[in-house]
Formats: C-alpha cells, structure tokens, sequence
C-alpha cells in the first residue's frame, strides 16, 4: 500500500517515516530530496527545473510530476512526504496511481496545533554533520552544545519563529483543499493520528490500516 503523510511541520512525520519504511518496505518519496538529486546530476529533469530556478520561480508542477512518474515506475510501496501540496498534485497523483493498476493510497493526517508545532521546532537543536536532532524539552543537547563527535550544535534556519510561521501558515493554506479532496476520494483509506501521542501508539494506529489490502481507485 502507498502511504501520503500530510500534516504541519514538527508534527513527527519523519520519525514515522522511518518506522514504516523499516517495517513494511516502504520507500520514502521526497520530492525536494529528489529535485536536488536531479540538478546535482543535470540530467532532463534537472536541467528544466533549474530554468525556472534561474529566475526566482517556483519549480512547476508538470516537473515536480515527472519527478514522481519516474519513482513510482521503479517499483516498490511508496511514502510521500510533502507532496501532494496542492489538488492538482494529488489529482496528479490518482492518474498515475490508476495507470499502473494500484490500489487507493493511504492518507495519514497529522494533527498537531499552533502551540505545539512552535514549542517543538523552536526547541530543536541539529548536529550539521551527522543530522542528529535534540530537543530543549524532549532530547535535551550537552549543556555545552557540542555534540558526542565535537560538533556544535546549531538551530536551523526553518527552526526560527518567522519561518516557523510561514511553513505553518502555507501547511493551512493548503490543507484545507486537499483534504476535502482526499476525504471524498479516499473513504476510508484515511486515519488520523494525533501527532501528540507517543511515537508507539501513533505507529501502531498507521499500522493497523496494513491489516488489509488497499480498495482499488475510483474512478
């Protein structure tokens, strides 16, 4: 079965992420990670996308598409993780998800409010070189600062409260769309979590939507 995670930034997708590929084989899809991947090497995809770089434009949506088209042909159970952003993704999504034969996707919703998300990436502190993650209240660093391997420890730039807000007010923006999308298309191939639960208990509910094979796409 095909995963999409969907929900505010800080709300432990990755973590998840994680579980579920070493669990059930999934592999993880990020479209960002990939984009980069394909400019590094300049190949088609990469050189089209970095065209519109080149201008201060965002990379369009057939790119990000043809991205996606080339992961999904290589086989294996997939987990997207920050896409679909927009309807006209997941629609994207659907088409080529129906082309090859497979069944619904499932969609795990993250709830996790405004408070939450900022108490916990504001209390992030990240080793640049290993990307080892702390945390001021859950995983607290070395009081120095400096990590086990000599490191020091840094807080991201999208872990500062601007941004924190900008992120938290695009994941609004779209969530809204994209889940009476999904909530009409999906039936019951979706659950919700709630991302404040501990890392066991928000596993084992993804978990137990695996217990049964995926209902074929609608039409």
């Amino acid at each position: 079965m095909d995963v999409i995670f969907f929900g505010p930034p800080g709300a432990g997708k990755g973590t998840q992420a994680k579980i579920l590929q070493q669990r059930f084989g999934l592999r993880q899809v990020s479209t960002g990670d990939l984009l980069r991947e394909h400019r590094r090497r300049e190949d088609e995809i990469g050189r089209r996308a970095q065209a519109y770089l080149d201008r201060g434009l965002l990379v369009p949506d057939d790119v990000i598409i043809d991205i996606v088209r080339a992961e999904i042909d290589r086989g294996d159970d997939l987990l997207f993780d920050g896409f679909p952003r927009t309807r006209a993704q997941a629609e994207a999504l659907t088409g080529l998800l129906q082309e090859r034969g497979k069944g619904l996707p499932l969609l795990v919703v993250f709830n996790l409010d405004k408070e939450e998300v900022f108490r916990r990436l504001m209390g992030r502190w990240t080793n640049p070189r290993t990307g080892r993650v702390y945390h001021d209240i859950y995983d607290p660093p070395p009081p120095n600062k400096i990590d086990v391997d000599g490191t020091p420890l840094v807080r991201r730039a999208d872990d500062q409260p601007e941004t924190i807000q900008t992120r938290y007010d695009v994941y609004r923006n779209e969530a809204e769309e994209l889940l009476d999308y999904y909530r009409r298309s999906l039936g019951d191939n979706i659950v919700e979590v709630d991302a404040r639960s501990p890392v066991d208990v928000v596993s084992g509910k993804i978990a137990g939507k695996f217990s049964a094979p995926p209902r074929s796409l609608r039409q």
